[in-house]
């Protein structure tokens, strides 16, 4: 007999009339939830690892596929994909980016600064796909189901687009990096992106081979990862001890 969770069970009719089914909500099986938490847990922004043979096409509309399965407020679905593969252009693009990373490394001194000028951040030439994740905030119209009294959640369904591609990608054994060093307007401008939609990120996407065992700026000692006791109050926000 089949349980209430077998995924082979004949849908029940939705409330939602003829052609829509509710599916079972039951936990996944131990192997497949310890597959997502190994795709969250070992996660990690590359920067400088990519391979430089190309992606399968089905490969990267399954990622795709992925990324425009996530949540968005009003289900405005905000996001749209522009895949760059052409060297001329990731070329333009890493020299605003270039531009726009001497200009960080001097708000950082002293030993931080030489410390930040020496992360290898060369995605953008090195990965044969990146692909510039936008945000339409006028897509679903001048007023969005959720969206009433807090228009930046477009922009928080957009990022939500972004971890969805970013755990496939994991499991698909494809390497991404999150490149936000730049001047939006240089970007736009190279891309053709009209004045009115945001620029959400610009991911690096390849192949890798290996991949850190923690996070590349907690290894190389930028910064480590905060306890999560620390992290979590209840009922109300814990103020700082002061001693």
């Amino acid at each position: 007999m089949s349980s209430p969770d077998d995924p082979t069970k004949s849908p029940k009719p939705s409330a939602k009339g003829p052609g829509h089914h509710l599916i079972p909500a039951g936990a996944f099986s131990e192997p497949e939830r310890a597959a997502v938490y190994r795709a969250i847990e070992t996660r990690r922004d590359v920067r400088d690892q990519f391979r430089s043979d190309p992606l399968p096409e089905d490969l990267i509309r399954r990622l795709l596929d992925a990324a425009h399965s996530a949540p968005s407020v009003g289900f405005m679905q905000p996001w749209n994909f522009i895949l760059v593969r052409q060297a001329e252009t990731r070329e333009r693009v890493w020299q605003a980016f270039s531009q726009a990373n001497e200009e960080a490394s001097r708000m950082f001194e002293g030993d931080r600064r030489s410390q930040y000028r020496a992360l290898k951040l060369e995605g953008i030439r090195k990965a044969p796909l990146s692909i510039c994740i936008t945000c339409d905030s006028g897509r679903a119209g001048p007023v969005v189901l959720g969206r009433t009294h807090n228009p930046a959640t477009d922009v928080y369904s957009t990022v939500c687009a972004v971890q969805n591609l970013w755990l496939a990608a994991r499991a698909e054994g494809v390497g991404v990096g999150w490149v936000s060093i730049f001047h939006d307007d240089a970007i736009k401008a190279i891309l053709g992106i009209p004045a009115h939609i945001t620029i959400v990120a610009w991911l690096c996407v390849g192949y890798v081979d290996e991949l850190y065992d923690m996070p590349e700026l907690a290894v190389k000692g930028w910064r480590d990862r905060l306890p999560l006791e620390e992290l979590i109050f209840e009922e109300c926000w814990k103020q700082p001890d002061r001693g």
